[in-house]
């Protein structure tokens, strides 16, 4: 009896040690099988590039490739994309196609030719023009530093009436328009975010270093001024202008590299440039009209970057008709 007794007690112990491995594997089970679910639909890669895609946001304008005459009528825009660094990335918007207010900076250079001054009245009356709502500031490019005649403000009438008629003389010239440009572009900083233009009167030389320096491949401070506007969204468009110090004299290689510095200029931001020959236009009339039509059509695009690696990143925009052609930056520097 006793054996037996003691039998049916083993037996009673090892049931309940097999009872308790039984719950503490149980309990281990879907702790592990969480972990492995958790691993699973959140591979480390995937964290790592959640982290380093970031937005970037750049002007476009739309134009319309058949004629050269601007409408007021907003194109439609079909099959968008956008390349950065030969890959595709996602667009998550487009704003402003058709919308009315902008900010822009209007720069003058202070030595252009006198015939300019004639021009005054009509880039005032544009001025006046522009959608209600956009923010304008002016400023003339000299010697020394950029004038600013008016800060950004909302009213036009103000702005327009802070035009004045140029020197006109060497004693205003600067070294270069580019590094007040520079100085200009930098001022959009405390500006909404949103459609930017700048448009800018000069001739585009740039002797700071000498005669290699007005080469539009060659000029540092250009340059810096296409990475700044890039940076900070600016479109910039030119109306060339020659100045009583070094192009009035139609000296052609002057005339040449200014005018390709200034085309530089507007190709890489997103902007235009508009020329009439190597001299001084006969009236900046087309050009304004030509521009107006241009903002008009102007948006800023936001597309998700997966590039995180600093330094230059190169844009291509992607549309499927044939019948527009859409400025845009040709790339950005990512700091």
């Amino acid at each position: 009896m006793r054996q037996r007794g003691l039998k049916r007690i083993a037996g009673l112990l090892a049931a309940v040690s097999l009872l308790c491995l039984v719950k503490v594997n149980y309990a281990q089970e879907p702790e592990t099988s969480s972990n492995s679910n958790a691993s699973q639909s959140q591979p480390q890669g995937e964290k790592k590039k959640s982290r380093s895609v970031r937005t970037v946001t750049i002007p476009i304008t739309v134009r319309l490739r058949k004629t050269k005459m601007p409408t007021e009528e907003v194109p439609q825009i079909v099959g968008l994309g956008v390349k950065e660094d030969g890959e595709e990335q996602r667009i998550i918007s487009v704003h402003g196609l058709g919308e009315s207010s902008l900010t822009l900076a209007v720069l003058i250079q202070d030595d252009v030719v006198s015939s300019i001054n004639n021009e005054i009245k009509g880039i005032a009356d544009f001025i006046r023009r522009l959608p209600r709502g956009s923010r304008v500031m002016v400023g003339y490019i000299r010697s020394g530093s950029l004038e600013v005649r008016q800060k950004f403000t909302t009213d036009l009438e103000r702005a327009a009436d802070s035009l004045r008629i140029t020197i006109s003389s060497s004693t205003a010239a600067p070294f270069n328009p580019y590094v007040e440009i520079i100085e200009a572009i930098k001022r959009f900083e405390s500006q909404p975010l949103g459609r930017r233009a700048m448009l800018v009167i000069s001739d585009g030389v740039d002797t700071r270093n000498g005669l290699d320096s007005s080469s539009p491949g060659l000029s540092i401070d250009l340059q810096r001024a296409i990475n700044e506007a890039q940076r900070r969204s600016v479109a910039i468009y030119s109306f060339y202008a020659p100045t009583v110090t070094l192009t009035a004299g139609n000296n052609q290689t002057l005339v040449n590299n200014g005018q390709g510095s200034l085309d530089r200029l507007a190709e890489e931001t997103g902007g235009h440039a508009y020329f009439q020959g190597t001299g001084a236009p006969v009236s900046f009339d087309p050009f304004l009209f030509n521009l107006g039509a241009s903002l008009t059509r102007q948006a800023t695009l936001t597309y998700l970057s997966t590039h995180p690696k600093k330094g230059y990143h190169r844009i291509e925009l992607l549309y499927d008709t044939t019948e527009l052609e859409i400025d845009y930056p040709t790339g950005y520097i990512y700091r």
